[in-house]
């Protein structure tokens, strides 16, 4: 037996996982991985290299900084300006690109540049033929000065490995000028030392993070021959330490094919910080070992879902998915687990790690329900980062990035995810801190919440997207009144159940649609279902149409509301039924993955299709489920139907593949849908959770019964206790619809 097989049934006999649960010869499932899907079309993916959750994500900027580049990088354009350590993936806003560094050769203009001038700035086009995109590792070749770049990276370090031509002219230049989208540099500069192989610097800038700030320690494999500090244009004077500069220009005397290593240490803290992270993480220069153990990193958390299909295409996309949940929320912390807060301040090691980029608009619907299955040991980090957020800011995050509340999007989207850990009794925070958490961000009267306390609703004449903040704010006051209930709270639990009715101020029964409302209680109007005003109307990117399902924590009211079920399944199956076009000069752009007016691409429609199970018609819910998970997601670059939004698009699809969604905020229940795969098996707390599905050919898409640890399962849905505890979940499927519930 060869030592690596005498390793791995070391580590299968102590985890327990026998041939019984998994083969013997676990399948390396980062080969499944494909980084480019959802570069193309609004996906705003990133592309480049990092390790699960980590805080560095290094990887190519491109020039334009418009809306599709949100991540730095279109599968439309193959302009490279250097190499960045900090990326968004998925958003619909960009920032950061921190730290960027670009190989080069010869005389350079130290700018941007624009691609109709080719020589305007340090860009050069990639050859995207060439190009290598893996979890872990990236590689380019950069056409006009024939270097080829590879990179890699730990949590808080990027190593980069760039083969240079034989030049005596060759340079890395450091770029802290050029961010994303409307990020702007305030203070900028280097710090230089005795020693050339290593170099220091900071940079601060505002954009959708008003105050961020980085500081870096690079070293270089080899001595460098010069460091010149630059403004545009401008060299700068080389012998003082500190210098106030944007570019910094270290030259190299390099022979045919020789091979320089930079590493790039980030700290949100300090220089110290930096050069203890750098010290922690990366001490040595095995570049090739490096990108094993990120890949091993990624192997690790893909190998948490198991799936078992002969579908390759299905199977590329899906661990594709998987992967892109875990590019966030990221470590925000130094090794020594100090971080900089919500208040402007340093602040010591709490006792967990901090994190970072918390898209909670998006991610309290599908990629934080799915992180407390898969990644329960994490979930105390993400919980208490948010409750230090909350005394540090007087509130719940809303979209916190690099500590900074950006307030995008609508409603209290923080509440129903810490609200998720009190009902699922996870542990390790304080459930009465976390309570006092939410309880204190229901109360607050800022963002049209005031109003709302006052009218009972939000009037759409004294506030924008009235109807949006509103509803959100309503499934929020549901959530609250779960984790009420959990904690024996009644009287907060009655409160808050009371106040998540608002939305029923805004329901129109001669329309049928949920529709502003202004301070006399009179109707908006005029008013068109179909219509959208991008960030100018009564609701939030989309219309009435999408608007008037958001109730997952109350379809009874919202049936109630209809008049009767029969009605409301009426109108639901027109969802599906009526026309595409949205109606607008300036519609939202991101109303997407449109089947009638329902919206895929957009969030607040990614729970409408389980509606049908909830109603008692479950086949419908089969139907549309496996109608998005095969039209509206692929595995070519535009493979996602909108923005991936940091997780969010991703998780619906594990989920939904898996047969399952959390439709109620803080519910504690997955309803059923209809699994995609024969068999699935997810590592759990308590064990494997196998989700198996007989019978699974084309033509059967439709739960005829449904088995849990061997007894016959009578509910549309499972509980999240019940899938943490691991067992057996098998549905047989047919091709007749059916109730089995």
């Amino acid at each position: 037996m060869r030592r690596r097989d005498r390793i791995l049934l070391v580590v299968m006999l102590l985890t327990g996982l026998g041939a019984c649960s998994q083969p013997q010869t676990p399948e390396h499932l980062t080969r499944w991985v494909d980084p480019k899907i959802g570069t193309g079309g609004h996906g705003h993916v990133f592309v480049g290299a990092n390790v699960p959750f980590g805080l560095v994500q290094v990887g190519p900027t491109s020039i334009p900084r418009s809306w599709d580049w949100c991540s730095g990088y279109h599968a439309s354009d193959s302009t490279v300006i250097g190499f960045s350590h900090t990326h968004l993936s998925g958003t619909g806003a960009g920032d950061l690109f921190d730290v960027t560094l670009m190989p080069v050769v010869g005389e350079v203009v130290y700018a941007r540049g624009t691609e109709e001038e080719p020589g305007s700035g340090l860009w050069s086009y990639a050859d995207r033929t060439k190009e290598v995109a893996r979890p872990g590792y990236y590689s380019v070749p950069l056409l006009r000065y024939g270097i080829t770049a590879e990179m890699t990276a730990t949590s808080r370090v990027g190593l980069h490995r760039y083969t240079f031509p034989a030049s005596e002219s060759a340079a890395v230049v450091f770029d802290l000028e050029n961010g994303g989208s409307s990020d702007k540099p305030t203070d900028t500069g280097f710090r230089l030392s005795d020693d050339k192989r290593r170099l220091s610097g900071w940079r601060w800038s505002t954009g959708w993070a008003r105050d961020q700030r980085v500081w870096f320690v690079a070293e270089f494999s080899k001595p460098a021959r010069a460091i010149t500090c630059l403004q545009p244009g401008e060299p700068k004077a080389s012998e003082t330490s500190l210098i106030d500069a944007r570019y910094a220009r270290v030259d190299f005397d390099m022979s045919e094919g020789e091979q320089l290593l930079v590493k790039v240490a980030l700290s949100p803290v300090s220089f110290e910080g930096a050069e203890a992270n750098l010290a922690s993480e990366l001490p040595g220069w095995d570049f090739d070992s490096v990108v094993a153990a990120a890949d091993a990193a990624w192997n690790e958390q893909l190998s948490k879902i198991r799936i078992t299909t002969s579908d390759t295409t299905a199977k590329r996309v899906f661990y594709t998915a998987l992967y892109h949940t875990m590019v966030a929320p990221s470590e925000f912390c130094d090794v020594d687990g100090s971080y900089r807060g919500a208040d402007g301040q340093v602040h010591p090691n709490p006792g967990y790690t901090t994190h970072t980029t918390f898209s909670l608009w998006d991610t309290y619907r599908a990629a934080m329900p799915l992180m407390t299955l898969l990644h329960a040991e994490r979930m105390p980090d993400l919980v208490n980062t948010m409750l230090a957020i909350t005394d540090e800011q007087g509130r719940l995050p809303v979209w916190h990035l690099w500590g900074n509340e950006t307030d995008c999007m609508v409603g209290n989207p923080g509440i129903p995810a810490v609200c998720d850990a009190i009902v699922k009794g996870i542990e390790g925070f304080d459930r009465e801190r976390a309570f006092a958490a939410v309880k204190k961000t229901a109360m607050n009267p800022g963002r049209g919440n005031g109003l709302r306390m006052q009218y009972g609703y939000i009037p759409c004449d004294l506030f924008t997207e009235a109807v949006a903040y509103d509803m959100e704010y309503a499934l929020a006051d549901g959530a609250v009144a779960r984790a009420a209930e959990v904690l024996g709270k009644t009287e907060d639990a009655a409160y808050f159940k009371e106040r998540s009715h608002s939305y029923r101020h805004y329901f129109d029964p001669t329309t049928g649609f949920m529709r502003g409302r202004d301070s006399r209680g009179g109707w908006r109007t005029p008013f068109n279902p179909f219509a959208s005003t991008h960030r100018a109307d009564d609701y939030c990117e989309g219309n009435a149409w999408q608007y008037t399902w958001l109730v997952p924590h109350d379809v009874e009211g919202l049936e109630t509301c209809f008049g009767s079920r029969a009605r409301m399944l009426e109108k639901l199956d027109s969802l599906f039924e009526v026309s595409s076009v949205v109606e607008g000069g300036e519609s939202s752009p991101d109303i997407s993955g449109l089947i009638g007016q329902y919206a895929h691409g957009n969030e607040p429609s990614h729970h409408v299709l389980y509606l049908y199970t909830m109603l008692g018609e479950p086949w419908k819910t089969a139907d549309r489920v496996r109608e998005v998970v095969t039209t509206l997601y692929h595995d070519q670059p535009d493979g996602l139907s909108g923005n991936e939004d940091v997780g969010q698009m991703s998780a619906w699809y594990i989920l939904s593949t898996l047969g399952m969604y959390e439709v109620e905020p803080a519910g504690g229940r997955y309803w059923f849908g209809v699994p995609l795969f024969d068999r699935a098996e997810l590592r759990v707390p308590g064990g494997v959770f196998t989700i198996e599905a007989r019978n699974n050919t084309p033509g059967n898409r439709y739960i005829q019964r449904v088995w849990l640890n061997g007894e016959p399962w009578t509910k549309g849905w499972i509980s999240h206790d019940e899938i943490i505890r691991g067992g057996d979940l098998v549905f047989e499927m047919g091709r007749e619809p059916k109730i089995w519930y």
